[in-house]
Parts: C-alpha cells; structure tokens; sequence
C-alpha cells in the first residue's frame, strides 16, 4: 500500500505538517529515529506567528496558560544593565503574544493533537534509504532490532533537522557558516533574583554568557568557552565551567542552585539548503534551515514551512492543482529563511561584537538607537513574524507597493466577521485550514465561494462578511492567512485566475 505522505522527524515542524494534513484527510505516516519524545527544552520560544499556527490548527491547547508572555531583554557589563527591552510593552499591541515556553511541552501538545485526529508517531524508525520514481518514492526504514522494510509513499517530507537524512539522500547541499564555534549550556533550578520574565545577557569579556528564565525556577544558562577548551566533555564537566563562568561574571552565588536538570554543547551555524524540493523529496524546517537561536527564529520559521506546505500539498495530493503547484512553496518560504538567518546573524554580530570598532559602534550608535520605543515596537514586529508577506513571490507576482492594502500576497489583520447564520467569528478563527472569501454581504460572498468550490471542493471554502469593516472588494484568504486575491466582484475573474496559479502551463 502507498502512503500519500511520510514525514521523517517527529518536531514540531514535522507534527505542525502532519496535523495539517490529517485534519484535511490526508493519508500521512510519521517516523523518528529516536526512542520516543525529547524531554529536554531546546527551544525557549513561541513568537505569535507560531502561537497563530498552532491555534489555527486546534494544538495550541493550554499552552498560553502554562507559558510566561510578558518578556524582557537585559544586556549587561558586569552587574550593570546597558540595555533593557521591553518586549510585552513593545508587543503590547500585536494581536498575538510570544509565549515563554519549552519546545518538548510544544511537541507534547502537537502530539495530543494528532493522536486526537487519529494519528500517532512510529519511533524507533529509522529512514535510512530513498529511492525516486514517477509516481513514487519508495523508502527504506529500519525499526530496532528488526530488519530492513521498503515501503512506498507519493510525497517525502524531510523534517528530520540540521542533519537531515533526506536532504542527504536527495542530494540537496546546505552550505553556509559558522556563527558562533562553540556554546556550553546547562538548565538548572535556582532561586536567582532575575527578571522571571526574561533574559540577561552579559555583552563583555569578548565572548556570550546568558541566562533566561522558565517555569518553576528554573533557569537556561549558556556561554561561548574559551579557545582549546578539550571536545567531548562530560555533563559534569559542562556544568562546572558554565556555573562557574556565570558566577564569575555575574558576582552570583551558586548556593541555591539545586538541581542540574540537562547539560549539552552545539554549535550555532548559518545554513541554507540549496533548495527545498528534488522531486518528490521536500524539506522544511531545521532540515531546510538553521541560524542563531536569538530572537526565537528557529521553531517559528519551521512552524511557518509546515502550513505553508501543508496546503499545498493538500491541493496537489487531492488532484486539485498541478505537481508544479509545489515550487511555490520554495518561492514563498526561502526567501524569507534567508531574511532569518541574515537577521539573526547580524544580531549576534552587533551585540556580541569581536573587536573593539564593532564594540564601539554598539555602544555609541546602536544602543542609543534601541532604547527608543518606536525602534523597540519595530524590531518586536519583525520577530513576531506577524509582519511576513508574500507580494512579489510566485503566488502575488505583481503585488508589490502600490494598490489598496492588504495586498495579495500581505498577512489578512483578524477581522470581525459574521457568518451566513449571523453568528460572529474571527476571520483567523474562521480559516481552520479552509479558503475564505470575505465579501460586503452575503450573497456576493456566496457567489463567488462557489466559482471556489468547483475547482477546490465545497469542504475547502468559507464565506463571511465583515462586521465593520467596509469591503468593496471580494477578497480571497488563502489555508495560512494571507490574501490571495482581491478584486471587484466578477466570479469568473476569480476562477480565472484560480485555474491560472493551480494549473500553471
């Protein structure tokens, strides 16, 4: 039998991808080399564009509840702060908040979500082999203590990390650099008198030291070691040299610390694969990309690849666009990996100079530039990733700076909107996964849903009609939130251009 889709890697990226798909009845395997779930933190951070893709897809569960949003930035010298940004107060008026939270109680609620739509993780599943045919690939896994299986599937999605298998077996090359040679880090609970809502970072002695905050006192703790420090270094040995640098630098004492819960090293690199897709191989997430953890990048671009895809996906495996369709999701989401890692390395460049010039222009240019609001307001938009657009991309071409906003291409703001019945909704609530087509009343709206429907399927399109807001235009939201099409009302200029982006020649 022939899977529709198999992901390889149970993250959150690969969980996002497959609760996507299962709420669209798409037939989808997950399988994960390791034994079963991370326990250990990793990423810290959800960004309102994550917290909006888990919402639109029912996993966002209690999350919010259990999670810190009001968030500052401390960078220190010694124990003096230099620099305070005040994220809940710059974010303030985003219509998401960031939440403060682990990436493994991320996972666990995705997980829930799909074991709900009745799914559930293979682990102990190696994928260690792909082969490519038409209409096909056929893949080679290996569950432990067990001998080889061959199993086929239309649509292999690499979603297996920064050492991806399936980008290595599709050949696919992921140059880039390194940023940062070397981090310790430990995770530890301790009674410290921190902000519990935030991070510190101390910006002298020419390498990073910072600690940041979690639930239930507990504290993340990293630094770049010196030079010639030996590799392969025990966890006692990790904590020893991180406690004790922190100490050191911060004048704290090591007194109430009281449990060492996780302790690893990495590396932080800058990479970028040289595409997403060969075939019927497709990559997302840290397999596609990788950057420097500031600004909480790393999860949320991946959360943002796995709906971007999933859609599209879901078109093509349903017969209702062209395999060609697919490009797409390059076109719309690399770009925007690029502007990441770009992003985010200079960020550590800037903040984390290695020479006195580049301390010098932190210092004298770019902290005065920080402490302003308006900077602070920008920079948190920038991170929420609420700010993403697509005009210009494969799928809004000609949308670019002039013409009535949003624009194709542009992220929908989360209108108030009523439905058919009278009841109110969100427009975000609203999409589920589904088109939406928002129009000045109802019959409009309907009109135009069903030119829709005859190409995508009655069980794929939604109408509303804004509850203040006037709309002359029809306007057409795409599965992820943003708008597709806006036009006066003609039906067929709706179908028209449907057919034209589905079905390219």
């Amino acid at each position: 039998m022939t899977n529709t889709v198999l992901i390889a890697g149970a993250g959150p990226t690969g969980l996002a991808l497959a609760v996507h798909l299962a709420l669209r009845d798409i037939d989808v395997r997950v399988v994960d080399a390791a034994d079963g779930p991370a326990t250990t933190s990793r990423a810290l951070g959800l960004q309102p564009r994550g917290v909006e893709v888990l919402e639109r897809i029912g996993a966002l569960g209690d999350l919010p509840e259990r999670s810190r949003s009001l968030l500052n930035m401390y960078y220190n010298e010694g124990p003096r702060t230099k620099l305070r940004l005040q994220v809940g107060r710059a974010a303030a008026a985003l219509p998401k908040q960031a939440l403060l939270i682990s990436q493994a109680e991320v996972e666990e609620s995705l997980r829930q979500r799909f074991h709900e739509l009745g799914g559930k993780v293979e682990w102990s599943m190696k994928l260690v082999g792909a082969q490519q045919h038409t209409d096909r690939v056929t893949v080679t896994l290996c569950s432990s203590g067990q001998t080889e299986q061959h199993v086929d599937t239309e649509w292999l999605i690499g979603c297996d990390g920064a050492h991806s298998t399936v980008r290595k077996i599709a050949g696919i090359g992921f140059p880039g650099q390194k940023l940062i040679e070397r981090l310790l880090m430990v995770d530890v609970r301790a009674h410290w008198p921190y902000d519990q809502n935030g991070s510190t970072t101390w910006m002298d002695a020419g390498h990073m030291l910072s600690v940041t905050a979690m639930p239930d006192n507990m504290w993340r703790v990293f630094t770049e070691p010196p030079a010639g420090l030996p590799d392969q270094l025990s966890d006692n040995e990790i904590s020893d040299r991180v406690l004790d640098e922190f100490s050191r630098r911060s004048g704290m004492s090591l007194d109430t610390v009281t449990e060492i819960a996780w302790a690893s090293e990495f590396r932080i690199h800058r990479r970028l694969a040289e595409t997403y897709r060969r075939g019927r191989i497709l990559l997302a997430g840290d397999s596609a990309h990788i950057q420097s953890p500031t600004g909480g990048q790393g999860q949320n671009t991946g959360l943002g690849d796995a709906e971007n895809l999933a859609w599209k996906l879901t078109l093509v495996a349903r017969g209702q666009a062209d395999q060609q369709f697919l490009d797409t999701y390059e076109g719309e989401r690399r770009p925007l990996a690029r502007n990441v890692l770009t992003a985010t390395s200079t960020a550590v460049d800037i903040m984390l100079p290695n020479n006195r010039w580049k301390r010098w222009v932190r210092d004298r240019l770019v902290m005065p530039l920080l402490r302003l609001s308006v900077v602070q307001r920008r920079l948190w938009l920038v991170a929420s990733q609420l700010g993403i657009s697509y005009r210009g991309g494969p799928l809004a071409p000609g949308s670019r700076w002039w013409g009535r906003r949003p624009r194709p291409g542009d992220r929908m703001p989360d209108l108030r909107c009523q439905r058919h019945d009278g009841t109110e909704i969100t427009l975000h609530a609203a999409i589920s996964g589904c088109w939406v087509v928002v129009a000045a009343d109802h019959d409009e709206a309907t009109r135009h849903a069903d030119a829709v429907a005859m190409q995508l399927g009655v069980d794929m399109v939604h109408t509303l009609v804004p509850v203040r807001t006037t709309v002359r235009d029809v306007l057409l939201i795409r599965p992820d939130g943003h708008l597709a099409w806006r036009g006066r009302p003609a039906p067929e200029k709706l179908s028209a251009w449907l057919n034209e982006v589905l079905w390219p020649v």
